[in-house]
């Protein structure tokens, strides 16, 4: 079946780039685009009308953990110093003994298995993509368990999923006194990367572009040589993508120089994992950046050589006081930068629009980051990523993955007069202006609606989890710390 969209303004792909064609028409048979231009002369079954949106290309979103993030709420604003502002340590590391609730996705087997929130962390999770206009996500290492119920919403609801079961040779601690501790496993982490191994295969062996697996060893300081390098031999053996944490945190960075004598970039590079396929998670702390004082160190031009992808999260890192320190360097470098939520919100207008704001500051330079550099992150670059030249485009003969955004409604002043809609969406968008998602051809989300999904309920189930698992945070916080005590409620004071 054909189906013609017509739209105010289309994102098309022409000459290796996004461009604006102004009442534009898109048309597409089953699972690929067929015709993108001004008007299309032949039939078509089905027509979508939209003339106060625009037809953009679906965004891909390269840095996603499942959940719905209510631990990370309690970090606003706050958090513990010495883990210099590192959120996931502050919240996802227990105390010895004991052991975290409503965070499945670093839970042993076992433990996960009893847990019992995954199918509403996977449930939440891909509602809130696809309600913002994503359509390919990549899960940075869940648990197996986690991949498997995020599998059976991407086919439930028609959004694509790059799962990537999480492996490592150690995980974090904390002793009784909240002081950070490296926990070694038996095995190395061997089982984890053969459940991660058997999983992935599966995926390749299953008949749908909406599942595939990537090679995700969790953070760069957890991990073995060895390990690492059976990375790059399945990766190259299974034609698969990579993605890993490095260059995310202080204490990362330090303890790989201290075990290694290396950076963790330098480390990456040392075992052939450097690649445009390898998405590198934050690579913002890195020998080039100042606050590290690194002497003679270039982890920038050494990324850049390689062609690797970074996945920038900048609402998540902003939070905690930092962000990329130059994005004009990174892109003249040669680094392929994408854009990742990471925590909360799953938005990609508003991270589109903070990467460039942030952008433009740490670059000293009104021109760097600009509207059409971030558009080329959360869409084509994102592609790049995962190898992929049929995604992040409206062309023909690529895959049928688009969004219509209302951002010509009639309720609505907050975009003014248009006269660039990608500037428009960057500046001035948000989420919710998402009115239809479309996805390998099927159509996942019209006016707002996902089928099969109740937006208000979700929303109460995960307010109502939440407040079981808030009051209990100091049974395993490392510093035995209430909700209260680590996120204090906030009060407005005038002196």
């Amino acid at each position: 079946m054909k189906t013609l969209i017509k739209a105010r303004w289309v994102i098309a792909f022409q000459d290796g780039r996004h461009g604006v064609i102004d009442h534009g028409q898109l048309v597409y048979e089953g699972e690929r685009i067929v015709y993108v231009g001004p008007r299309y002369e032949g039939q078509a079954d089905r027509v979508i009308e939209a003339p106060d949106s625009v037809l953009a290309p679906g965004f891909i979103d390269t840095h996603v953990h499942s959940g719905h993030r209510a631990l990370h709420k309690l970090l606003a604003d706050g958090g513990r110093p010495s883990l210099f502002g590192q959120p996931y340590m502050d919240v996802t590391i227990a105390r010895k003994g004991t052991q975290i609730r409503g965070y499945p996705n670093y839970l042993d087997k076992e433990q996960a298995a009893r847990d019992p929130g995954i199918a509403l962390h996977a449930a939440f999770t891909v509602a809130e993509l696809l309600r913002n206009g994503v359509t390919t996500f990549v899960e940075l290492g869940g648990h197996v368990l986690v991949q498997e119920a995020l599998w059976a919403q991407c086919e439930a609801r028609g959004i694509r999923g790059y799962l990537g079961p999480g492996y490592d040779s150690g995980r974090w601690q904390s002793d009784e006194d909240g002081r950070l501790e490296r926990i070694p496993y038996p095995d190395k982490g061997q089982q984890l990367f053969e459940d991660a191994l058997a999983f992935i295969r599966r995926a390749q062996a299953h008949d749908s572009d909406l599942v595939h697996g990537i090679l995700v060893p969790r953070e760069i300081e957890n991990c073995s040589l060895e390990l690492l390098r059976q990375t790059v031999r399945a990766a190259d053996e299974l034609n698969l993508p990579m993605a890993t944490h490095a260059g995310y945190n202080v204490i990362e960075f330090m303890e790989t120089v201290r075990d290694h004598g290396m950076t963790p970039i330098e480390l990456l590079n040392h075992v052939g994992m450097l690649r445009p396929t390898l998405n590198i998670g934050h690579a913002n702390l890195i020998s080039n950046h100042p606050r590290m004082n690194y002497s003679g160190g270039d982890d920038l031009g050494l990324m850049g050589r390689r062609r690797v992808s970074i996945s920038h999260c900048p609402i998540n890192i902003v939070r905690r006081a930092r962000t990329l320190d130059n994005w004009k360097a990174y892109r003249q470098a040669g680094v392929n930068i994408t854009l990742g939520s990471d925590t909360y919100p799953r938005d990609m207008f508003m991270n589109m629009r903070t990467a460039s704001y942030h952008g433009k500051v740490m670059s000293h330079d009104l021109t760097a980051a600009s509207a059409a550099e971030v558009f080329e992150a959360a869409t084509l670059a994102g592609a790049r990523s995962l190898g992929r030249d049929d995604l992040g485009r409206l062309a023909p003969d690529t895959r049928a993955d688009m969004c219509l955004v209302r951002i010509g409604r009639g309720d609505v002043l907050r975009y003014g007069p248009v006269w660039d809609p990608i500037r428009s969406m960057v500046e001035c968008g948000i989420g919710d202006d998402v009115d239809t998602v479309i996805c390998n051809g099927r159509i996942s989300m019209r006016d707002g609606i996902i089928p099969g999904v109740d937006l208000p309920a979700l929303r109460r189930q995960v307010q109502e989890f939440a407040e079981d698992i808030w009051p209990s945070l100091q049974d395993w916080d490392p510093l035995k710390r209430s909700a209260q005590d680590m996120c204090p409620i906030s009060r407005c004071t005038h002196e």
